[in-house]
């Protein structure tokens, strides 16, 4: 009996390049996917023209879509990375437009806005690079706390703090606390959303292709990413019901650089965004929802700054130094 195997070669052209271009994930992907999808779209590109199944103006258009997929692969632009950046631009910035007010510890400071037409606001705090442990709270008439949030940094310098407050129907006041001691300071600044200041809806996050994701009461969501992502966006909404959370960024395990305790009474009416930096390597954004069950909560987590993935590829220098202490030569042998 002769057994005939049938080997059957399905060639990307078959498919079509709407396979390669899905859907892109949250994470920036490394270097060894990127190498991997540049050799199949050189692949591609060069076996398209062959194929019989379509049509010269299909072939034509599908050529066009290649070129630009291994032109962006080529200059290390991955199609699968997600480049953030709409909400707050210019974040950083901030501290030119605005002037710094130092908080001692145990001391309070207030920015009170009595216009209705200022919608939001840009919180900012920052160290020398110590600890920064401050309460934020906004403030809406007599005994009114509708949004208040506990924060906490590691280093204030490295990983500055900067959070985006809803404040429909003034007048509205942010209060700051700092509940450190005396011997950690903090300065902080306070920008409201007026013309000029060059700020963007934080909503605009959710017009991205990506599907949030609900966490019910009780439970987390952990967000891992690339060493290449300087700084991560996070935005948390509900429908209408209070929102309970806690934002975390973990760089090792059980390791908290950054921890977030965040109350709001209407998630819709006044949702959450912060921009939380992420320098170094091993970063995990962790998302926990701290109400019941029958509160869950929505959680758009996506990279905000992705930087320049060759400068991950050029080796970090080490050991000894030359001078006094060090060894300059084989000859100290």
């Amino acid at each position: 009996m002769k057994i005939v195997l049938a080997l059957c070669v399905f060639h990307p052209s078959i498919l079509g390049a709407a396979a390669f271009m899905g859907q892109a994930p949250n994470a920036f992907t490394s270097k060894a996917r990127q190498s991997t999808e540049l050799g199949s779209a050189r692949d591609e590109r060069d076996m398209v023209g062959t194929s019989s199944g379509y049509s010269m103006g299909d072939t034509n258009s599908k050529a066009r879509a290649l070129e630009n997929r291994l032109a962006a692969l080529e200059q290390g632009d991955s199609p699968y990375a997600y480049r953030g950046g709409n909400p707050l631009s210019s974040y950083k910035k901030v501290w030119d437009r605005a002037t710094p007010v130092a908080v001692q510890g145990g001391s309070l400071k207030t920015w009170t806005y009595e216009s209705p037409a200022v919608k939001r606001v840009q919180v900012v705090m920052k160290t020398r690079g110590r600890p920064l442990d401050a309460d934020v709270e906004l403030w809406q008439g007599p005994d009114n706390t509708p949004h208040k949030m506990r924060v906490y940094v590691e280093d204030g310098k490295m990983r500055p703090f900067s959070a985006v407050i809803e404040t429909p129907r003034g007048p509205n006041t942010i209060a700051i606390r700092n509940t450190a001691h005396l011997e950690f300071p903090l300065s902080a600044a306070v920008v409201a959303d007026v013309e000029g200041n060059d700020f963007a809806d934080p909503m605009d996050l959710t017009k991205l292709p990506n599907i949030p994701r609900t966490i019910q009461g009780g439970a987390l969501k952990t967000y891992p990413f690339d060493p290449t992502v300087e700084s991560v966006q996070v935005l948390l909404k509900t429908d209408g019901r209070p929102l309970n959370a806690r934002i975390e960024l973990l760089q090792g395990p059980n390791n908290n650089k950054q921890v977030i305790e965040l109350y709001t009474e209407d998630g819709m009416d006044r949702p959450f965004y912060m921009v939380v930096e992420t320098p170094g390597s091993g970063n995990v954004v962790r998302v926990v929802n701290t109400a019941t069950i029958e509160f869950p909560l929505s959680a758009w987590v996506e990279p905000y700054l992705v930087g320049n993935i060759q400068a991950q590829l050029e080796p970090v220098m080490g050991g000894d130094r030359d001078g006094p202490g060090g060894m300059s030569g084989f000859g100290q042998w």
